[in-house]
């Protein structure tokens, strides 16, 4: 029996893969699917498929592509997102911090470095005319780490994606004074090397199985109710977050849209270097656009 050991954010992103592996479909051929939680984001899941602890990976695109270009030995093998991500600016709830400008000179929470709230802080930063030498950083883990370091209530700066945060909002440990979406597809599915060279045939079974289940579970009429019971976010906030949010479906990667990330990414100076696309993609399992 083989084991695909499977690790992503548990978000509600997520759930087709937590319905996936619950169904376990490939027993009969001989492989069994394992799914483990990381609650400290993209940078933690960078690290698990470095070290070989994952198989399989929902990653954060622009940090994947970050680490892939430092060294990472994943392959991309498709989108799990299409759509943007919208981060939230939060700041402690009562810090008495009104406008992101007032975080200019103030530290920022992030989970880990090359993590997404690491990287988004300075899209943020070039958003708001700052200069990015100047940011400060503070590593706090996850989202249960931003509370703890909120709680003495001095200015800081935290971003994170605005429903998953939103019942700390809501029970006053965060105030969310801002937004920024992502200029890129927000997830991609990311495999270990080796994995696409000896079990090619089993991931593309895996591909076609969760972008299937995707395709089900969108059509669910009550799925509202469903992540909205499952996550703790308020039902309105999930049907919200429905409305812009978009599972990919099949294994079509956009080769302007990588691109651009990595343009993005450039500019910023969070890369020293662009890459080959085909570099970063398993080129057997993804159909290039």
């Amino acid at each position: 029996m083989k084991t695909i050991q499977i690790i992503g954010v548990p978000e509600h992103f997520n759930y087709p893969w937590i319905q996936l592996v619950n169904e376990q479909p490939l027993l009969e051929k001989g492989i069994k699917l394992a799914w483990k939680d990381e609650s400290k984001g993209s940078g933690a899941m960078n690290k698990a498929i470095r070290e070989k602890e994952a198989d399989i990976a929902i990653i954060l695109t622009e940090s994947f592509i970050k680490d892939k270009i430092e060294g990472n030995p994943g392959k991309i093998i498709g989108y799990h997102v299409l759509s943007p991500l919208t981060w939230g600016v939060h700041v402690p709830a009562k810090a008495g911090v009104k406008t992101v400008n007032q975080l200019q000179h103030t530290p920022f929470l992030i989970s880990r470095y090359g993590s997404g709230s690491h990287l988004m802080t300075y899209l943020l930063a070039k958003e708001k005319g700052w200069q990015p030498e100047s940011l400060q950083f503070e590593v706090v883990g996850n989202m249960d780490g931003a509370k703890d370091a909120f709680a003495d209530q001095k200015p800081k700066g935290f971003l994170w994606e605005k429903y998953t945060t939103k019942p700390f909002v809501d029970e006053g440990y965060f105030d969310r004074i801002g937004e920024i979406p992502t200029p890129w597809p927000c997830f991609v599915l990311v495999a270990q090397e080796e994995l696409v060279d000896s079990h090619e045939n089993e991931l593309k079974l895996i591909q076609d199985l969760i972008y299937q289940k995707s395709m089900e579970i969108r059509k669910q009429d009550n799925l509202s109710q469903i992540l909205s019971e499952a996550y703790g976010i308020q039902e309105p906030d999930i049907s919200a977050w429905l409305e812009q949010t978009t599972w990919a479906t099949n294994n079509q990667l956009s080769t302007e849209s990588l691109n651009n990330t990595m343009d993005i990414l450039f500019e910023l100076g969070l890369i020293k270097e662009k890459t080959t696309i085909e570099n970063l993609t398993a080129k057997e399992l993804v159909d290039l656009i």
